[in-house]
């Protein structure tokens, strides 16, 4: 199987599915290729490339109308044509994200937990916390006690001040000092490692046929290179999100997420370039042709070459 016929079979997998979330792979598309390269994009040019993925004008049109209702996107209007780009919000919410998908998993764990007190607000509100920190992988001890081993704590900072909680929620440190196979036992409760486990050892079955197909034939077209990254960090992101990132002490022994980071970091080494070459010439901004993507882009996964 060449790099090209498994382009092809990854996205006639993707066109199949019943339901086509096309909000969802336009997010991928502006936090992976249009964030990192001016933020900004005409309307036009992201109709033809979604058209790649099956995701026809109709459904580009009204996810990116519902994306800027929901906060993520604006709009702005030059002569006839529409140009979108995230709001401070949504760059805000990327940035989070952002690091969390491209970023090294931790190496090593000092034992420290960061616990967060809901004692004195209100069930909806504490809804509201379970949701808000679940993005940064807080899972709850009890009902009123959120916790993580080591968690990203400048974004937990931002939560409570966007939740309007910063006065009320009591945010403490601590350590394990006995009974370590108890914890990791309340992780396992805590969390649902299993499941993730499962969707961790699904996405590397997915993409392994691509990473195999590179290492023999690496000429890939910057169309396949898109379509190939696009997807990949697609899926990878529906699955990272979800995972807490905890230390590997906490872990089962046979984690798929490590095997599953390392797939992703060297596909998307394999590809980024080559789609960066689709993007120049497909993409459009007000003042033509996308920027090239900054330092920050090539850092990612532990530095692009």
């Amino acid at each position: 199987m060449t790099i090209e016929s498994a382009s092809k079979s990854l996205v006639e997998e993707f066109r199949s599915r019943t339901t086509l979330r096309a909000g969802s792979l336009i997010t991928t598309v502006f936090g992976d290729s249009i964030a990192p390269r001016g933020g900004t994009v005409w309307l036009g040019s992201l109709i033809t490339a979604m058209q790649e993925f099956g995701v026809n004008e109709r459904l580009v049109r009204t996810s990116v109308f519902r994306l800027a209702q929901d906060g993520w996107l604006q709009s702005k209007q030059i002569g006839r044509r529409s140009y979108y780009s995230l709001t401070d919000e949504g760059r805000e919410r990327f940035e989070q994200a952002t690091q969390k998908i491209y970023g090294e998993p931790a190496s090593a764990w000092d034992g420290e937990w960061t616990t967060v007190l809901m004692t004195r607000v209100d069930p909806t509100t504490k809804d509201l916390v379970r949701k808000e920190l679940g993005w940064l992988g807080f899972g709850a001890l009890s009902p009123n006690v959120l916790a993580h081993p080591a968690p990203d704590m400048a974004g937990l900072d931002l939560a409570l001040v966007r939740l309007g909680l910063a006065d009320d929620l009591v945010v403490m440190t601590g350590k394990t000092v006995r009974n370590e196979p108890g914890m990791r036992a309340l992780v396992q409760d805590s969390w649902n490692l299993a499941d993730l486990d499962q969707r961790y050892a699904s996405f590397v079955e997915r993409f392994r046929p691509l990473i195999k197909a590179h290492g023999k034939d690496a000429n890939v077209s910057p169309k396949s290179a898109f379509l190939i990254r696009t997807l990949l960090i697609q899926e990878y992101r529906k699955v990272l999100l979800r995972d807490p990132q905890l230390p590997a002490e906490l872990l089962p022994s046979d984690w798929h997420g490590t095997a599953a980071y390392q797939l992703c970091r060297n596909l998307y080494q394999a590809v980024y370039s080559a789609a960066d070459d689709y993007l120049t010439a497909t993409m459009e901004s007000a003042d033509g042709a996308l920027p090239p993507p900054g330092t920050p882009f090539m850092r990612r996964f532990g530095g692009l070459k």
